[in-house]
């Protein structure tokens, strides 16, 4: 339903200092911060950025028909103009308000942390849609609005794009949507306007250094995402103690101001994890929820995986789904995409795998849980991004090294970066060994290691999991892992 300019002015005037400049009472249908996708009827928000300042699109948004603009200092135009402090912060409660708060209209489940999230949000849809629920996602891989796939843009889209899929969702009588929250999408205010009925954490470990530049800042940005101005309730996974990283999630969880669950097979927890048990393509435990025992198969390999599925039952059963039908949803849900995702050859071939792993922490863990159920040799194939936290690519070829028995260091998407001064940075200070070898072509690497592995070997291809492409200099050329790799098979 649209909305009128002064309505819209008010609904934001006391938290963002909103006024309204021009004439005209013009009726908004939706907004955007990209002034290409304008449309008659539409608003455009013009956001000042690192690279680009919206201001300067404001012309070329009126020249496509934009009714409206949001701005920080007024422009000379012809339409209206609602003049804020803080664009930026805005743009959340903007949208939101234009397609009239969307998630207040369903139960909305966000999950945050370093790794799992993909994983964690893709269980919670298949829990939900398994027990009769219609269910949303939004994510990584993919949104969904009940079963139609929409693809992903970034884990936390921008809020334009957040409201306007939760508005589709609300018209498509959606009841429950699973929803990545990256540090990002907290940090930039792409979900505020947004209203959760309950926050997951899955862990905290080393990964967007480059914009948050210490671990500290970190995870104050995702602590604050638990507090009851966001969600109803929570709930966080509680890891190793001994782990590293250990220290960074405890703040979180020191730092949680709403009613929470805490999950853990490592120490005393409201939900506890028993009787783990790893097999090569999936994983069962029991499950200890208010004083029940339920005996868990878990369709993914991973003692990591198994804390993703605990956290997933548990933030559907906050929302009102009872466990044993979430347990039993679990047994039967699809695998993840690009989370572990076998690529099948012949049985006299090596087994395959594409995982997203793309942290020290994420590689160390999916190598570790491969090890426990490989006979043969672990061979692994890892690069790092370009224009993306350089401290961790050293650290990703120490995990390799330490998690398999022979690494391929190559490409992953270098964007603006010189793919050789990429791997010069993963594999400064390593001794030439047997233990690995560097090739910067990510297709031949693929190829190399799969030739390299005997029929009891696993070969894992880390880093770029359900990606379908590669970028370099700028440009997204076609590249799926998955595809490489089957290539690589039916060439015997």
């Amino acid at each position: 339903m649209p909305i009128s300019l002064p309505a819209l002015v008010n609904a934001i005037a006391e938290p963002h200092g909103a006024r309204l400049i021009g004439n005209g009472e013009p009726l908004i249908t939706d907004a955007t911060l990209d002034s290409r996708q304008v449309q008659p009827g539409w608003l455009f928000i013009a956001r000042p950025g690192a690279i680009a300042d919206g201001h300067d699109f404001v012309d070329a948004a009126v020249t496509n028909g934009a009714s409206a603009v949001v701005v920080q200092r007024e422009v000379q135009v012809d339409i209206p103009q609602i003049i804020v402090p803080n664009v930026a912060q805005a743009v959340g409660d903007i949208a939101a308000a234009v397609h009239d708060y969307p998630s207040a209209a369903m139960q909305v489940i966000g999950v945050t942390g370093t790794n799992g999230k993909t994983t964690t949000t893709w269980i919670i849809h298949q829990i939900l849609s398994r027990v009769g629920l219609q269910a949303g996602l939004i994510g990584t891989v993919e949104a969904k609005i009940g079963q139609t796939r929409i693809e992903g843009i970034r884990t936390t889209p921008e809020a334009t794009d957040i409201q306007r899929l939760l508005a589709r969702m609300r018209d498509a009588s959606i009841a429950v949507v699973a929803m990545e929250v990256s540090s990002h999408g907290i940090d930039l205010g792409r979900i505020n306007g947004l209203s959760f009925d309950a926050v997951g954490f899955t862990n905290l470990t080393q990964d967007h250094l480059d914009y948050h530049h210490t671990m500290e800042a970190y995870a104050q940005v995702k602590a604050s995402l638990f507090d009851s101005r966001w969600a109803r309730v929570g709930a966080m996974v509680l890891g190793d103690p001994n782990h590293p990283d250990n220290t960074y999630s405890d703040y979180v969880y020191q730092h949680i101001s709403l009613p929470f669950k805490t999950i853990s097979q490592y120490r005393k927890a409201d939900v506890d994890i028993s009787s783990v048990q790893l097999f090569a393509d999936e994983s069962t435990c029991v499950l200890e929820i208010d004083g029940k025992t339920y005996d868990a198969r878990v369709p993914l390999p991973g003692r990591f995986n198994v804390d993703n599925a605990a956290l997933a039952v548990t933030l559907c059963h906050q929302i009102g789904v009872d466990v044993q039908a979430c347990v039993d949803a679990l047994a039967t849900s699809a695998p993840t995409p690009g989370r572990a995702e076998q690529v099948r050859g012949r049985a006299d071939q090596p087994t395959v795998l594409v995982d997203y792993a793309h942290t020290p922490d994420a590689l160390s863990n999916v190598l570790a849980s491969l090890r426990q159920t490989t006979s043969g040799n672990l061979i692994c194939v890892i690069g790092c991004g370009g224009d993306r936290d350089r401290e961790k690519r050293p650290l990703m070829a120490h995990a390799a090294l330490a998690g398999a028995d022979h690494s391929v260091f190559t490409s992953d998407n270098p964007r603006s970066e010189n793919p050789e001064t990429i791997l010069d940075e993963m594999t400064a200070g390593l001794d030439i060994s047997s233990r690995w070898v560097r090739v910067t072509d990510r297709r031949e690497a693929i190829a190399q290691a799969i030739t390299l592995a005997g029929p009891h070997d696993v070969v894992l291809i880390a880093g770029k999991g359900h990606e379908t492409y590669q970028e370099i200099n700028g440009v997204k050329h076609h590249f799926d892992d998955r595809e490489v790799a089957q290539a690589v098979l039916a060439r015997g």
